[in-house]
């Protein structure tokens, strides 16, 4: 595996992701989030991610109540949501608060810490052609839908029990980020009521972390 060697053998525990939204999503910056697959492991320390808070959040997926669709959100804390979304791609959460309330954290934004020919394998051929090897890798897993990709996650992990060593997805802790290099803002593609709602937490000057676009109000034919 390349890249940098990883912090923490043991998966952060359930304790960590059990409090409010906000606080989750802030302390999972830095941290590793960690693949294993029959072709080997693939970590990523995370540079970006978004908080949503259920019932009391319009952006939310369980805004309006419980679906099959976002079933674990409403489970206990500690755990993998995956979602599919715009017939393309999927999206990373890790649920947080107590069982019942909803609340998640989207992971956005990451960078490839080892396992980085398995992550470049994963991209598609057309997006690596004409471009220097570090832009590369930079863009390895800038962007929830690069970083699922890089990471082999889809559905058949909604549900996986990230604090459980045995368990193919897990969180290792990582270095610190001081307060000082934590930048907040709204979230990326929210549209309507929470739009600016500053939720978005991402490391200044981090190369891997995504551009801002706003949500656009989808209209009723």
């Amino acid at each position: 595996m390349g890249g940098r060697e990883l912090t923490a053998p043991v998966p952060l525990p359930r304790v960590c992701y059990d409090r409010p939204v906000l606080e989750v999503a802030r302390s999972l910056l830095g941290c590793v989030l960690e693949r294993e697959t029959a072709d080997g492991v693939v970590a990523v320390r995370l540079t970006e991610v978004e908080a949503y808070a259920g019932a009391i959040d319009p952006g939310s997926h369980a805004y309006r109540g419980r679906t099959a669709r976002n079933a674990t959100m409403f489970g206990p804390p500690g755990h993998a949501y995956v979602y599919f979304t715009y017939g393309m791609h999927y999206c990373l959460n890790l649920v947080c608060a107590p069982a019942g309330t909803a609340e998640a954290v989207l992971l956005r934004a990451g960078e490839v810490v080892a396992g980085l020919g398995l992550a470049r394998g994963r991209q598609p051929d057309a997006r690596d052609r004409g471009r220097q090897p570090d832009a590369r890798d930079r863009d390895l897993a800038r962007g929830p839908a690069r970083l699922t990709r890089a990471l082999a996650v889809d559905r058949a992990l909604d549900g996986a029990d990230v604090t459980a060593a045995g368990s193919p997805l897990r969180v290792l802790a990582g270095g610190p980020v001081p307060d000082a290099a934590v930048l907040t803002g709204p979230r990326v593609g929210v549209a309507g009521d929470g739009a600016l709602t500053p939720w978005r937490f991402s490391i200044a000057g981090d190369r891997t972390v995504s551009a801002y676009r706003p949500g656009v109000r989808r209209r009723r034919s």
